[in-house]
């Protein structure tokens, strides 16, 4: 079987063979339901993997009117090699999750709520990334316990001090054990967005889980999702250790 990391990065081989395994959740197309075994053994790998885009800051109304009324509007622009900027993006992958027997919570790095595999919510993060690695951040899902599930809300979030998702070229993949790993791109500019939510993923019974593409952009936090989502959780001030 081949490995996690060859799956995320589509290398070709016999289970992804030019790409024909890979299925990308679109405004279109947004639902893929994963079945059989699939759905009820090992794990599901959910990965985060962002770059930063470089690009020079947006200048501010007064600047815009300065330049436009500016003589050199009328000659060429020359290019300024201080204004291409790296941005500095910290991005977190998270699950809000509902349980059959009626427990909701988070799975988080802010508060140190990383989960566990073998105990509820039987979902782990396996770590905080904050600069953008090769390899992302991913979380895992333990299927054995699938039965347990009743919904999960996997979103993403920018913490504090950092620009906004904008500035980001984010992918989320889920890969389960078996078929094709399942792709969402957060390519919709949200300028003052500060959470996403990416993928709802619901038991639906008949050993079958649908994922459906949401992609909503959130001006606000990890509250805000929930008053969307309607989880009833109550939600206080988060820190990320150093």
């Amino acid at each position: 079987m081949a490995s996690i990391w060859e799956y995320l990065r589509g290398e070709r081989n016999a289970l992804d063979t030019g790409g024909e395994y890979k299925v990308t959740l679109t405004k279109s197309s947004p639902q893929h339901a994963i079945t059989g075994a699939a759905a009820t053994t090992g794990y599901l790998y959910v990965n985060l993997h962002w770059t930063t885009r470089i690009g020079a800051p947006r200048p501010s109304a007064g600047e815009s009117l300065r330049r436009l009324f500016s003589p050199r509007i009328l000659s060429p622009m020359e290019p300024d090699a201080a204004q291409n900027t790296q941005y500095n993006v910290d991005l977190d992958l998270a699950c809000m999750y509902e349980l059959t027997d009626g427990k909701r919570g988070v799975v988080q790095p802010l508060g140190g709520f990383f989960g566990d595999l073998q105990h509820p919510p039987y979902v782990k993060l396996s770590g905080d990334d904050q600069y953008g690695a090769p390899s992302g951040e991913t979380m895992y899902v333990n299927l054995e316990k699938k039965d347990q599930f009743k919904r999960l809300l996997i979103f993403v979030y920018i913490y504090d001090g950092t620009p906004a998702f904008e500035q980001t070229n984010a992918v989320v993949t889920i890969v389960p054990q078996s078929g094709p790993r399942i792709e969402v791109k957060l390519e919709e500019r949200a300028p003052a967005a500060r959470s996403c939510a990416v993928v709802l993923i619901e038991n639906t019974g008949d050993n079958t889980l649908t994922v459906r593409r949401e992609v909503r952009y959130v001006n606000g936090f990890q509250a805000d999702i929930d008053r969307l989502y309607g989880f009833g959780m109550q939600w206080q001030r988060g820190y990320k250790a150093d």
